[in-house]
C-alpha cells in the first residue's frame, strides 16, 4: 500500500495486480505478468504458495465464523477481486457476517465499487484508506461494523510492505488496541527460512515492481502478537494452520508464515 492514491500506473508492476496474475485473474497488464513470471522462475513452487496462502485466508473465515462465532471481519490491504472473497466465505456460514474491505491502489478501488456485493442479510463495503493511517481506517470502518462486538482483522500478506518492523509493529498494535475484547488478528506473510530461493525473488521484486517488501522470520511474524492469545498451533507456515483432513501428512511448508491470535 502506497502513501497516497495514485492514477493507475501500468508500466510499472504492482503487487495486488501481480497477485491476481499468479491467482488466475484478468486485472492484470503485461509488465505485471512479465514480474509474475521472472519470480515464478526463481522459485518454481511460487504459484502455489499463493494458492496455499488463499487457502489460509479461507480457513480462518471458516475458523472464526463456525468456531469462534465471528461475524465482523476488517480486511485491510484487500486487493483485486477473485472468486471466494472475504465476504463470499463468511457469509456462507453466516449470511448476516459484515466485511469491511480496504486498500488505497486506484485500480482496486474501481473494481472493488462493481465486485464486491454482499448476502441480503449482511453488509459488504470498500474503504480506500492507507494502512500506514491505522485511525483513518478504524474511523472509516466503524461507519459499517459494531465496534463493540468482537472483530476479526485481516492483513494478510501486506505486513511486509511495512519496511520499518517497529513502525509495523506500532501500526497493529494501534489497529488492535480499538478492537473491543474477543477480536482476533489473522496474518500471514513471507519469511525465507523454506527455500533460499524466496530471498532473490524478492530482491528482484523490489527492482522492478512496487512497493518494496520485506522478508522476516517466523518470530518476527510472531512479534505483531504481542499481547494476545495465539491459537494453537502458533505461527506456523500456511498449510499447517488447520490443514484440511485430507491434507494432514501431506502438506509441506512453504515460505508463508501465518498466525491468529485472540484479544483478551
Amino acid at each position: 500500500m502506497t502513501d497516497e492514491a495514485s492514477p493507475v500506473n501500468t508500466e510499472i508492476p504492482q503487487t495486488a495486480r501481480i497477485w491476481n496474475y499468479w491467482l488466475g485473474g484478468k486485472d492484470n497488464y503485461e509488465p505485471d505478468v512479465r514480474a509474475g513470471n521472472l519470480a515464478a522462475r526463481l522459485v518454481p513452487h511460487l504459484r502455489d504458495t499463493v494458492l496455499h496462502s488463499r487457502a489460509f485466508l479461507h480457513r480462518t473465515v471458516r475458523h472464526l465464523t463456525d468456531n469462534e462465532g465471528i461475524q465482523q471481519f476488517l480486511d485491510v490491504g484487500a486487493g483485486l477481486p477473485v472468486v471466494d472473497r472475504t465476504h463470499e466465505v463468511a457469509q456462507a456460514a453466516a449470511p448476516g457476517a459484515r466485511v469491511v474491505y480496504v486498500d488505497n491502489d486506484p485500480l482496486v478501488l474501481a473494481h472493488a465499487r462493481a465486485l464486491l456485493t454482499s448476502a441480503p442479510e449482511g453488509k459488504t463495503a470498500y474503504l480506500p484508506a492507507d494502512l500506514r493511517k491505522p485511525e483513518d481506517v478504524i474511523a472509516g470502518a466503524a461507519e459499517t461494523l459494531d465496534f463493540d462486538e468482537p472483530i476479526a482483522l485481516l492483513l494478510m500478506g501486506i505486513l511486509g510492505h511495512m519496511t520499518d518492523y517497529d513502525e509495523g509493529r506500532s501500526i497493529v498494535r494501534r489497529l488492535v488496541d480499538a478492537l473491543p475484547s474477543g477480536s482476533y488478528l489473522a496474518l500471514y506473510d513471507a519469511t525465507n527460512v523454506v527455500d533460499p530461493a524466496t530471498a532473490e525473488a524478492i530482491d528482484i521484486w523490489n527492482r522492478s515492481a512496487e512497493p518494496p517488501y520485506v522478508l522476516r522470520t517466523p518470530d518476527q511474524l510472531a512479534g505483531f502478537f504481542e499481547g494476545m492469545e495465539l491459537l494453537p498451533p502458533g505461527v506456523v507456515s500456511c498449510p499447517l494452520w488447520h490443514p484440511r483432513p485430507a491434507d494432514i501428512g501431506t502438506v509441506e511448508e512453504i515460505d508463508e508464515f501465518c498466525g491468529v491470535a485472540r484479544k483478551p
